[in-house]
């Protein structure tokens, strides 16, 4: 994912947690999986993949739970925004909640993961590559 942008800046919804990120993406998905969906309430999930050691959490700080095996979310202990997802296949990179950055709109998804556990209602209304599973 080419990005002439470094500084990605974001947090939760009722302001606690203010966080930012100084290297461009990686990549940008949206994940249909069942936990995806279960944690934001929502048939998906999308999500921007960084470099993990560049985030800095400059206001508050999220809470952590562990979803499955080997993959630990964080979210906002206040309104509950889902903020970040990483695993431990991948301990480098951190996928940050699309929504949650201050400019969602500068990130457009390049594909579609786990579309194997969407909703059966849930269609696929573009040409994006889609992964049964995950992206690798």
């Amino acid at each position: 994912m080419s990005d002439a942008k470094t500084r990605h800046t974001g947090g939760c919804g009722c302001g606690a947690i203010r966080y930012r990120l100084d290297e461009a993406p990686l990549c940008s998905g949206i994940c249909h999986c069942h936990t995806c969906r279960k944690v934001a309430s929502a048939p998906t999930l999308p999500f921007v993949t960084f470099p993990v050691r560049t985030l800095v959490y400059e206001q508050g700080a999220p809470r952590a739970f562990a979803s499955s095996k080997g993959v630990v979310r964080t979210f906002c202990g206040s309104c509950g925004s889902p903020l970040g997802y990483q695993n431990d296949a991948d301990p480098g990179l951190i996928d940050i909640m699309t929504v949650s950055l201050d400019e969602p709109d500068e990130y457009h998804p390049t594909f579609h993961v786990w579309t194997s556990e969407k909703v059966s209602w849930d269609i696929i209304c573009d040409d994006l590559p889609a992964h049964p599973k995950s992206r690798t």
